[in-house]
């Protein structure tokens, strides 16, 4: 049997689980989760080598609307993986009523570009089949798709299937990566998306939208089980440096404590993670301060 291979986007507005569903199917957490939207802001691959396939996912940011240059540099990302890439996972919630004008501004984009692609209807657990066969007669009106699959990425239903359509739908290729690679992200760029994660999770919407997250040391100790991280959390504004740090530097703590968790599982080894918070006024709409925080823009 030919070894199959390639690059398969994850498109889709923000939050329908485009994340969620690249985890599952790699089966290790590569992309952070919170329920807020455009959690995703760079471009991350999630590599899954079978027997037969290596497949690398890409999920990007979700398509939005931008407000300032953060917003702009998201939304071409994902704009520019459409066209370099052998398949489009083009995912829609299972519980909507139809197409919202975000998705018709996603069907747009997707009309430019000639690679297959497969309609997947996420969160199908939540919604009734009649729904879902109204949402495949809607989307199949507007596009072309190879295939329609209706599946749950947080619990995996139907994902095995899924991933045999994409398999039929590879071209004949190589290992782009080594059997055990699962993400070609630095360590460092795991660190600070899990710390941005944590106050996600932990924030109200407004504040950790504006939070970008600097990697000032990253070593392990000579003759130690223990991994140094030190890390500055950016805000905008000096309210949100407050609200992050909290009464008694509780929040942080807190925010800290849960990172620091997660990263021992994730490194196998004792964290010591030190994190400061710091205001830098309207970075979002100053590339200077992209590029300290780790946005590459040569890729768009």
């Amino acid at each position: 049997m030919a070894f199959k291979s390639g690059f398969v986007a994850l498109i889709g507005r923000p939050n329908v689980g485009k994340s969620t569903l690249m985890n599952y199917l790699v089966g290790k957490k590569i992309s952070i989760i919170s329920p807020k939207p455009q959690t995703t802001r760079n471009s991350i691959k999630g590599i899954l080598t079978l027997e037969d396939a290596q497949i690398i996912f890409i999920d990007t940011p979700g398509v939005h609307p931008p407000k300032n240059k953060l917003g702009e540099y998201m939304v071409k990302v994902s704009e520019k993986t459409l066209k370099e890439v052998d398949l489009i996972l083009y995912i829609v919630e299972a519980i909507d009523n139809g197409i919202g004008p975000w998705d018709e501004a996603i069907i747009e984009k997707l009309k430019e570009v000639e690679t297959p692609k497969i309609l997947v209807l996420n969160k199908s657990d939540l919604a009734s089949k009649e729904n879902m066969e109204i949402l495949k007669s809607i989307f199949s009106t507007k596009l072309n798709f190879e295939s329609i699959v209706d599946i749950a990425a947080i619990n995996g239903y139907n994902c095995d299937l899924l991933l045999s359509k994409i398999k039929e739908l590879l071209p004949e290729g190589p290992k782009y990566y080594l059997d055990d690679m699962t993400t070609d992200v630095r360590e460092s760029f795991i660190v600070a998306e899990i710390i941005r994660e944590k106050i996600l999770l932990n924030l109200s919407e407004e504040v950790p939208h504006g939070v970008g997250i600097a990697i000032e040391r990253f070593a392990e100790r000579e003759n130690k089980d223990i991994l140094d991280i030190e890390a500055t959390i950016y805000c905008e504004k000096d309210s949100h440096k407050a609200i992050i740090i909290g009464k008694g530097g509780q929040m942080l703590k807190k925010i800290g404590m849960q990172a620091r968790e997660e990263l021992e599982m994730i490194f196998g080894i004792k964290v010591n993670l030190q994190l400061w918070v710091k205001v830098k006024k309207n970075w979002r709409d100053d590339i200077s301060a992209m590029k300290m925080l780790g946005y590459n823009l040569k890729e768009v």
